[in-house]
């Protein structure tokens, strides 16, 4: 078992650093990415600070909010209060664009690559930006997902336009009571398809996904694999950054890269074989641009 501390062997983004990862990319038959929080943060998708204040101001300072995370777990007085929050939360994090073009550069390293997304965001950032959606697991949901919140079935059902509906019509931080979703097959509330409780659904799509990465893993175990960890934290590190490591440490011609600020270690027995860059992840992908394109 993994424990939390690893091994630090990069402290700053040098020169060394890139020409590491650069060759490890040319090298590898397949890249396998992992991805958290932070990649969506890096690419402008923060929910503190003037973000948070830019959209939700009215509801910091009725209910004391102080950012978009743990204003979802507000107990608002209403459903209809909750889905006024929450419709702006959802559309200014899934069905607007991220400030800054992270994942579409991302995207331009990795497009002669035969490579494969695990991620735990749920914001869809990587297929808006052009990412093959048969190469994307979504492990923790979708924010332009309902289910119903019982659940009466394993099914999904696309939010994208009641969502635009919640955001236009509401008013005084509510939304009419008629745009209140419900599942269509038991009339019970719909709720977001984000894994909190073992409530969540996971649907025939979900399935055909988490197939296709372990057979992705299986076909290319034993090949010159680089897995390239990008801004996950110790929320949930068994989806991907114990698995990664596990991985990296079972087959001799891996490389694991992890590049989080603050966070980018690896356990001292695949330290001879990983690249730990603390650093901001946008700056790392844009200079690996500007030296391979």
């Amino acid at each position: 078992m993994f424990s939390h501390n690893g091994t630090n062997n990069s402290t700053a983004n040098s020169l060394n650093d890139l020409e590491r990862l650069r060759a490890a990319l040319q090298n590898a038959d397949s890249v396998v990415v992992g991805a958290g929080a932070e990649l969506s943060a890096s690419a402008g998708f923060t929910y503190t600070g003037e973000r948070f204040r830019q959209y939700f101001s009215d509801f910091a300072d009725k209910y004391g909010l102080s950012d978009m995370y743990s204003g979802g777990f507000y107990p608002f007085p209403s459903q209809e209060e909750f889905w006024a929050y929450w419709s702006r939360y959802i559309f200014i994090n899934r069905y607007t664009d991220a400030p800054k073009p992270v994942y579409s550069e991302l995207l331009a390293l990795l497009k002669d690559k035969d490579y494969f997304v695990i991620t735990t965001n749920v914001d869809h950032c990587f297929q808006k930006a052009g990412f093959d959606k048969k190469r994307l697991f979504y492990t923790q949901g979708d924010y332009g997902l309902f289910q119903c919140s019982e659940p009466c079935c394993q099914e999904t059902f696309d939010n994208e336009d009641i969502i635009k509906q919640m955001t236009e019509r509401q008013k005084d931080m509510r939304i009419p009571s008629e745009l209140l979703p419900r599942c269509p097959h038991c009339g019970k509330p719909m709720t977001m398809n984000l894994r909190s409780d073992d409530k969540f659904v996971e649907d025939e799509g979900w399935h055909e996904a988490a197939q296709r990465y372990e057979n992705f893993l299986r076909t290319r175990q034993n090949g010159r694999v680089l897995f390239l960890e990008l801004g996950v934290g110790y929320n949930t590190p068994i989806i991907i950054k114990y698995p990664f490591w596990r991985m990296t440490a079972h087959n001799d011609a891996a490389t694991y890269v992890c590049i989080n600020r603050g966070e980018a270690v690896c356990p001292e027995d695949i330290q001879s074989r990983s690249i730990c860059i603390n650093t901001d992840i946008r700056e790392v992908i844009a200079q690996m641009i500007g030296d391979t394109v």
